[in-house]
């Protein structure tokens, strides 16, 4: 019975959190991320001050970081309805971004007020969160299993493509994006071509002689000579 309690709570807690990030988006665009524009919301929706306390302790700043994982959340969903047996790595992740960006189109400028709120070196970490959550989801969700150090370098390198081409897309106005489109083919381009390039040096490295497998296979006195 308690576990049953418990997530009937967490699933009206959910209902109430974007019951109030519905309200709040279009006051965001204007206003920007605040806690005024929570409480404009909560009289909006018809919220109590206890429910907007228990949805969102931490006021605007779990606000934002709900509005952020819930974009991730549709991103899966969407990314899981693609044919990604039928797709190259390439084209996999190019779709993740291209998807995580078309779906937040509607609240562009959210988007845009969020990057502003999160750029203050006080936030800092809760900005570094949030971005690692959302490519550590991207490389899951088109079928990642790397536990090695490519793990970590997959997702160094998306961080970057990501970013970039989110910061493109915000001061992108051509038709459809299209430009965005283009600078996104080329930044997974680039970094294709770096593990292209790493792949060429690990194998030619594991072509080269150990260097103290033959200074073992010298004599002692040649070696002290030396």
């Amino acid at each position: 019975m308690t576990n049953t309690s418990e997530n009937e709570d967490a699933t009206d807690l959910d209902e109430i959190r974007r019951k109030l990030l519905t309200a709040a988006l279009p006051h965001i665009a204007f206003d920007g991320w605040n806690d005024q524009v929570l409480t404009l919301s909560a009289e909006e929706t018809g919220c109590s001050p206890l429910d907007v306390h228990r949805a969102f302790p931490g006021g605007i700043e779990d606000l934002l970081d709900f509005h952020l994982a819930e974009a991730d959340r549709e991103m899966v969903r969407a990314i899981l309805d693609l044919p990604l047996a039928d797709m190259r790595i390439r084209d996999r992740i190019t779709q993740c971004v291209r998807l995580r960006l078309e779906q937040a189109e509607a609240n562009r400028e959210a988007v845009r007020r969020g990057l502003t709120h999160l750029g203050f070196v006080t936030r800092a970490p809760r900005a570094m969160k949030a971005l690692y959550r959302t490519v550590d989801l991207m490389w899951r969700a088109i079928g990642d299993r790397s536990t090695d150090f490519n793990f970590y370098t997959k997702r160094t390198l998306l961080s970057g493509v990501y970013v970039s081409t989110l910061l493109f897309w915000l001061s992108d106005n051509s038709e459809g994006r299209e430009r965005t489109w283009a600078f996104l083919d080329r930044r997974i381009g680039d970094v294709m071509r770096i593990e292209k390039a790493k792949a060429q040096v690990k194998k030619v490295g594991g072509r080269l002689p150990d260097p103290l497998k033959i200074a073992r296979r010298l004599p002692l006195g040649r070696m002290r000579r030396t």
